[in-house]
């Protein structure tokens, strides 16, 4: 984790200031932080600036860097560099294994594509 001296630092410093976007969402609800900061931040100052970890209740008492995020579906490290544009996106954890998901599908005939029961 950064100190508090670099974030400051990161966030303090106004020239070459770049737009950036961290995302969480649950299946019910959503957040979007939208803000500038300077060229140089991570992922890690982002997610520190947004209070995140205080306001959303399932990511209270979680480390930045415990928690998966990524940049357009591709992931990254806490300490990745954001640039110009970038939308951070905090992953939940998966709550069921894809393969055994895919493996019971299998067993009744179905698949991931077609896994509800089309009416004709």
């Amino acid at each position: 984790m950064r100190s508090k001296s670099a974030l400051t630092n990161c966030m303090g410093f106004l020239m070459h200031d770049i737009n950036v976007s961290l995302v969480y969402a649950l299946p019910d609800r959503q957040w979007l932080y939208e803000t500038k900061l300077a060229r140089g931040c991570s992922a890690t100052d982002l997610l520190e600036k947004s209070n995140f970890l205080n306001d959303i209740a399932e990511l209270q008492g979680r480390l930045s860097g415990d928690l998966q995020m990524g940049v357009y579906a591709q992931r990254i490290d806490p300490d990745y560099l954001l640039e110009e544009g970038d939308r951070v996106e905090i992953y939940r954890p998966l709550t069921a294994d894809p393969k055994e998901v895919r493996r019971q599908l299998a067993l009744i005939g179905k698949t991931m594509g077609n896994a509800k029961a089309s009416k004709k």
